[in-house]
């Protein structure tokens, strides 16, 4: 196939890109066969895949990952479960707030590889048949969303939330660290721990009197 009949200035242009790219794969290529080289045997270079067993809303799931690929990412472009939101991507929003083992995380911030083996429950797992989780019923109750963006990732810290407080785990806004836990959150406690979880649309009146609820606080003002 002829060469377009280019102005020199073109032309040059034109093979500075083909030579710039052409180098840029052989030396990556070249770092690749570097980097497996210094491995022990039987370790696998960085970017190739990993084998990762999950157990995600009590179903076990096998994928072959990048280890660089967040929880997050697994979950929804692996396993599409979108009710986990990908918001600012940068563990500040908890819109992608997930349930691992017990525990609340900011999926975003992390990789699918470490948590081999872990159970993570997400909000499409907290529904039992036709019935609502409790923390989902109060939300809508109380009218605790408006765009419903974040809303998958306050029903889960809700979640979590109320089980660290029958543990007794204390927060930032705790008066008395050596007094028995309360048997009812306050709102500013109810505020302090679901910090993580923000609302853009400005909801946190209904949010509060939804946690309230499903923290045993009664079921508070409607918002």
């Amino acid at each position: 196939m002829s060469q377009p009949n280019d102005p020199p200035s073109f032309a040059r242009r034109r093979f500075l890109v083909n030579t710039g790219a052409l180098t840029t794969a052989l030396a990556g290529q070249s770092h690749l066969q570097a980097e497996a080289a210094l491995l022990p045997p039987g370790a696998t270079p960085a970017g190739a895949a990993r084998h990762v067993r999950l157990t995600v809303n009590g179903t076990v799931r096998s994928l072959d990952l990048d280890p660089r690929v967040t929880l997050l990412d697994a979950l929804r472009d692996r396993l599409e479960l979108f009710g986990t939101k990908k918001g600012c991507d940068h563990g500040q929003c908890g819109a992608c707030t997930v349930i691992v083992d017990g525990k609340r995380i900011n999926s975003c911030l992390a990789l699918a590889v470490a948590h081999d083996g872990a159970q993570i429950t997400t909000i499409e797992g907290l529904a039992s048949g036709g019935a609502l989780h409790p923390a989902q019923a109060a939300f809508v109750a109380h009218d605790g969303f408006q765009c419903g963006y974040c809303t998958p990732g306050q029903v889960m810290s809700c979640v979590a939330l109320a089980d660290e407080a029958k543990r007794g785990t204390v927060s930032a806004v705790t008066a008395d660290l050596r007094a028995e836990p309360a048997r009812e959150l306050s709102d500013d406690e109810i505020r302090e721990r679901m910090s993580g979880n923000l609302c853009r649309c400005g909801a946190y009146v209904g949010i509060v009197a939804a946690v309230r609820e499903v923290t045993g606080g009664g079921a508070g003002r409607r918002a």
